[in-house]
C-alpha cells in the first residue's frame, strides 16, 4: 500500500511552494503540490505541500533548517 500524503506546510504564494519543492525534491523526498490558483493563468497562493507520510519527519526537518 502507498504512503498516505501529509501536509508539511502551507505557502502563501505559489513561487514560494516551487521553492520548497525544489529543495524537497533535492533531497530525494517526493512532493505533490495542492491549491486552488495551481492552474490559473496567473496563479496564486496559499499552496498546500504534501510528502508521503514516511517522509514527512525529514521534510520537515529539512524546512525548519532554511529557518
Amino acid at each position: 500500500m502507498a504512503d498516505e500524503l501529509v501536509n508539511v506546510l502551507t505557502t502563501s504564494s505559489v513561487v514560494e511552494s516551487e521553492i520548497v519543492r525544489g529543495r524537497l525534491e533535492s533531497e530525494g523526498i517526493p512532493v505533490l503540490l495542492k491549491g486552488e490558483g495551481l492552474d490559473a493563468p496567473y496563479p496564486t497562493g496559499p499552496v498546500d505541500v504534501f510528502v508521503p507520510a514516511s517522509f514527512a519527519g525529514r521534510a520537515r526537518h529539512l524546512l525548519d533548517e532554511g529557518n
